[in-house]
């Protein structure tokens, strides 16, 4: 999916694809220090080229888990209640950092997926190359400070 419509928490001016925040400037992808990435997608449509740093959330990921968690139950009561309790344990975890990431997009505004979203401030939707993604932030950050 493309668009170019800024997340409500990150309105600012459309360039193409990417969305750029008045919230503040993008130094840190000039200077060379490492920004915050966050790539916002789901399970069917994997992303691309992306940085170690890079945080990744599938948006889908609670209903899978949901999925795991259901699934094979036995038909009596008491025994689904234990097979769902003892895989819940193991589950915690993985449902906290999808939660997280959810509530992240959420705030955030993300409104499409793929989505990548630079120090909270700028989003490329559209582009599953976390890569490209990354130059058309720095090229719009060039041309954005040049008068």
């Amino acid at each position: 999916m493309t668009g170019a419509r800024p997340p409500t928490a990150m309105r600012g001016r459309c360039v193409g694809l990417l969305c750029l925040g008045l919230a503040g400037t993008l130094g840190v992808l000039a200077a060379g220090a490492a920004p915050r990435v966050d790539v916002y997608t789901v399970s069917g449509q994997p992303v691309t080229q992306v940085p170690d740093r890079a945080h990744v959330v599938e948006l889908d990921k609670p209903a899978r888990l949901d999925h795991r968690l259901s699934t094979g139950l036995p038909a009596n009561k008491q025994a689904a209640a234990a097979v769902v309790r003892e895989r819940l344990s193991h589950f915690k975890a993985a449902y906290g950092r999808a939660y997280r990431g959810l509530t992240r997009a959420y705030q955030l505004g993300v409104t499409k997926v793929p989505a990548v979203v630079v120090d909270g401030r700028y989003v490329v939707y559209g582009q599953s190359n976390v890569a490209k993604a990354l130059s058309t932030v720095r090229k719009a950050r060039s041309s954005e400070a040049t008068p």
